[in-house]
């Protein structure tokens, strides 16, 4: 574990409680899990903004960039892209996962950053790779219309029409037909078919393996994430019960025997307590 206590290094790092890290790339991945669990308790009560705040969050990103990296070789000569394009898409999935993760949650950082970089460098296979040529300008409407899409679909609750997806962007609704219709140009294919000159490889990944789509692992990352604030609001028992039965598995019984109570009277205290976190779900939505 490489850290500097010589007096001429910059201060930042004590200033924000920490130890300074020269070069948190070279950090061993073992000591990035200890060192890890440092930074993260001192970046969520440093102020944002702060030098300090600043120093914890880049030092988190450097020495989990070899995660970026490992998930950016599986995807390298899969057509469109450069490595270090990838490993840069790859980057803004860490960010996210850095600025999301919350030490409650007691699951390690790498399990809980990998749908997050695998998901970004899938994005960015999707919004790139084009089967035959297409201007710069429609492959940039082609990202833009998606992205309005999807926005519009969770406002509507449904597929917004040209007209709507027209007045939303600020553009005419014959550039909306028009950047659909460049769509056509993007890859096609069977989503079986090997990719890249390793076709005989063990490790063979296909269209599929890289073809962006809604990662479960990911959705239920955001409801945890949502949930969390939800939990803090339950009282000592109810944060208890809850803990007991979904995170020991322990039974409604089991439960009873250990507070004092009738399973009867745990069954009633776990329904309010899981409809009150229904009730605060659905308010969020």
């Amino acid at each position: 574990m490489s850290t500097s206590t010589e007096a001429s290094a910059p201060a930042i790092g004590a200033i924000a409680g920490l130890p300074q890290i020269d070069d948190p790339r070279g950090v061993a991945p073992a000591d990035a899990r200890v060192l890890g669990r440092l930074f993260f308790e001192q970046l969520r009560v440093l102020e944002e903004g702060t030098q300090a705040y600043q120093y914890a969050r880049n030092t988190l990103i450097e020495m989990n960039l070899s995660l970026v990296h490992f998930a950016a070789k599986r995807f390298r000569n899969r057509g469109s892209g450069e490595m270090e394009d990838i490993v840069q898409v790859g980057t803004i999935g860490l960010i996210k996962a850095i600025d999301r993760f919350e030490l409650s949650r007691e699951v390690e950082f790498t399990s809980f950053a990998a749908p997050y970089i695998v998901g970004e460098i899938k994005r960015f296979f999707r919004d790139s790779t084009w089967a035959v040529h297409v201007p710069r300008r429609l492959q940039e409407l082609r990202v833009t219309l998606a992205g309005a899409r999807e926005e519009l679909a969770g406002r509507l609750d449904r597929e917004a029409s040209v007209a709507e997806l027209a007045q939303h962007l600020r553009i005419s609704e014959e550039e909306v037909i028009e950047g659909i219709i460049a769509s056509n140009g993007y890859t096609a294919g069977s989503l079986d078919l090997p990719i890249g000159s390793e076709r005989n490889s063990a490790e063979t990944v296909t269209y599929g393996d890289i073809k962006g789509h809604d990662d479960p692992a990911l959705e239920l990352v955001e409801n945890l994430q949502a949930l969390a604030p939800l939990i803090e609001t339950l009282d000592d028992r109810e944060r208890g019960i809850l803990r007991m039965r979904f995170g020991q598995e322990m039974t409604q019984a089991q439960i009873g025997e250990r507070l004092s109570l009738s399973q009867m009277h745990v069954s009633r205290l776990l329904n309010r307590i899981l409809a009150k976190l229904r009730k605060g779900m659905l308010a969020q939505s």
